[in-house]
């Protein structure tokens, strides 16, 4: 049974996870085994409001601008691609810009978003790389999803994530990444580290908010 005033972590299953802040009234939660960060999950907002934030970005894929910001990922991932690797965007959004980027340079990249671009077909094949950007602090259920990534991305191949790292405990009541309603999840580079022992990938951490994941094998 779980510990009073503890919570099962939605990342690693582990049922110590206990308060970590209380901000504005809503609770915050840490893992002592992934450190991950996360939301009351009872408080969890539903579909129809993250839809709505989500409408409100301007992810314009001709905007030079968020190009240079999709490419903090998009150029360290293709440094270490052969010629032609074939990808996937997950959470792609409404606006596929980094598909479009890597296709650009020759990566033909298919794209899925469970709102925006839901065709699961796609999920039933591997990839050379999988790409995740500004995706992982939105996930409810990132257990779910971790294990999906390893199923999609072929032995040898490459995990590209974004997410601002959560580095700052102190000022985590004032982090503006903490204030968007549809942000639940803070990861951590400890997340990332013990992620990359529990399943064998090899971790690069680029540097804040891009990690590099290389799954074992050939």
């Amino acid at each position: 049974m779980a510990e009073p005033h503890a919570v099962i972590c939605p990342l690693c299953e582990d049922r110590r996870a206990s308060i970590f802040r209380r901000v504005d009234g809503q609770d915050y939660f840490r893992c002592p085994t992934c450190r991950l960060t996360f939301q009351d999950p009872a408080t969890l907002p539903p579909l129809c409001e993250e839809k709505a934030q989500y409408d409100l970005h301007e992810n314009d894929p001709e905007d030079e601008g968020y190009r240079r910001f999709l490419d903090q990922l998009g150029a360290p991932l293709r440094e270490r691609l052969d010629t032609g690797a074939k990808g996937l965007d997950f959470g792609c959004g409404p606006g596929p810009a980094l598909a479009r980027l890597m296709e650009e340079h020759g990566h033909p990249c298919a794209v899925y978003d469970p709102i925006y671009a839901p065709d699961s077909a796609v999920l039933a094949q591997q990839y050379d790389f999988v790409t995740c950007t500004e995706v992982l602090e939105h996930l409810h259920r990132p257990g779910r999803e971790w294990q999906q990534f390893a199923r999609l991305v072929k032995p040898g191949g490459w995990l590209g994530l974004m997410t601002r790292w959560l580095t700052d405990d102190d000022g985590f009541d004032r982090w503006h990444y903490r204030r968007d309603p549809t942000h639940v999840c803070f990861w951590q580079p400890d997340t990332f580290r013990w992620l990359s022992s529990q399943q064998g990938w090899n971790l690069i951490l680029i540097g804040n908010p891009v990690v590099l994941m290389q799954r074992s094998g050939h």
